[in-house]
């Protein structure tokens, strides 16, 4: 099949069922995982000055991408998502960049989520292991969205509102014991831009993954208006909650004492109250809604990544088919239940997420430089939601989008080879491959 032939057959379509509250809810469940782990690596290589730096460069970042990057998905909204968008801008090889960037920064971010799963189990009972209930998590959550999204949506709705209640409550606990002086111990003397660069992939876990809703676009009923509420409510949640959390955790305690773990929320709770307190236990049990809405949104969304992109004839025409009773893209879920399987077995927390934020910021410049291409080449494309301060705010984004991936690179050097070169091979490939097929 020629990739560039459009458009897809009516039969593979997906069904319009999400509203305003339910994609807002998707796209906060997409991220709220980062608020509660990951994050805090970024104090272990920066301090907690430091990473404050790195976390006000990235919210910049996201804050230009997101009301930029809306236009895009409401003028189009289809499940590709950034692979759309770079496809129509630069052709079959730029849609497939994209798509590899994408497909990375969504089939990764769900193992790290799993594993941050086993570890708040563990840390509420310590006979519970880490791997096996990280592997388990897939079997349950691929099974619950074989259903479809209109299930999938409605829960989506509860975890994610627990979630954020849930935050919420653990602020205003932690807020009266806050100290800045606290905050302030430990850290070097002097903030320089060597102690902000390198916390800037956990910064970017706050918010990485809510680009996630360009994958359901096409599900979403009304998406001209739809879209743009649920994106632009979704990224003001998020910076409340992400501002919060990062801020108030470091200056109740110790904070070199969450810089290593996968449970920093329960642990800075623990320092407040004491770790034998019975709020304690329960926030950790509680916390477990974070982590289960990140995951099952993520689910969501690498499998309509995986469902477009075969769709088009970039992955293998199989991975499209949908369930024919409950019309959701089975055969893409398990292929990527696969790979994260995989991920779990072959990496540490830090390593995924670096990876994961890698595919991340390509995926941001190549949307961004669409914007612009398509600006120009397509005057007369419907577009419902403008970018504001156009052409400044995506030229911002573009930039800090290669400022986050350059300090990605500098401090990571071999899981950015590991990316960068595989994407190289995988390109070539495809490069020849379309040469031979047209």
């Amino acid at each position: 099949m020629n990739v560039s032939e459009t458009p897809p057959p009516a039969e593979l379509g997906l069904k319009k069922e999400i509203n305003t509250i339910q994609l807002w809810a998707i796209a906060v469940g997409l991220v709220i995982s980062g608020e509660y782990f990951g994050w805090n690596y970024g104090w272990e290589t920066s301090g907690t000055l430091g990473f404050l730096g790195s976390t006000l460069l990235v919210t910049t970042l996201y804050i230009s991408f997101i009301f930029s990057y809306t236009e895009l998905t409401a003028a189009m909204p289809q499940a590709g998502g950034p692979f759309t968008y770079a496809r129509r801008a630069f052709g079959p090889l730029g849609g497939f960049v994209a798509g590899f960037a994408t497909l990375v920064d969504f089939l990764l971010a769900p193992p790290a989520i799993a594993y941050a799963l086993g570890s708040y189990a563990h840390f509420l009972h310590p006979a519970i292991p880490v791997t096996p209930t990280a592997v388990s998590m897939y079997f349950i959550f691929i099974t619950v969205n074989l259903f479809g999204i209109k299930e999938g949506a409605r829960f989506s709705v509860i975890v994610t509102v627990l979630s954020v209640a849930e935050i919420l409550v653990f602020l205003m606990i932690i807020a009266p014991h806050f100290e800045w002086a606290k905050f302030m111990a430990n850290n070097p003397p002097t903030l320089v831009t060597e102690g902000i660069l390198p916390g800037v992939p956990y910064a970017m876990w706050f918010f990485v993954a809510i680009e996630g809703v360009a994958m359901v676009a096409e599900e979403v009923k009304n998406p001209q208006r739809t879209i743009p509420r649920g994106y632009l409510g979704a990224i003001f949640t998020l910076v409340v909650l992400a501002l919060g959390v990062m801020l108030l955790s470091g200056g109740v305690g110790d904070w070199r004492g969450l810089s290593k773990i996968d449970h920093p929320l329960p642990e800075a709770l623990g320092q407040v109250l004491g770790k034998n307190s019975q709020w304690t236990a329960i926030f950790a049990s509680l916390g477990l809604f974070g982590l289960v809405a990140s995951f099952h949104c993520n689910t969501i969304s690498y499998s309509r990544q995986i469902f477009a992109m075969a769709r088009e004839g970039y992955l293998p025409r199989r991975l499209a088919n949908l369930h024919p009773r409950y019309q959701s893209p089975h055969w893409a879920l398990v292929a990527g239940g696969v790979v994260g399987l995989i991920a779990i077995f072959s990496g540490r927390t830090s390593q995924i997420i670096t990876l994961s934020v890698l595919g991340a910021v390509v995926m941001y410049f190549t949307s961004m430089v669409s914007l612009l291409v398509l600006r120009r080449r397509e005057p007369g494309l419907i577009r419902p939601f403008k970018t504001p301060f156009y052409p400044w705010l995506p030229l911002l984004a573009a930039t800090l989008a290669v400022v986050c991936a350059g300090a990605i690179v500098y401090y990571n050097p071999a899981e950015s080879a590991l990316f960068f070169g595989l994407m190289a091979v995988c390109s070539v490939i495809f490069w020849i491959w379309q040469r031979f097929t047209r």
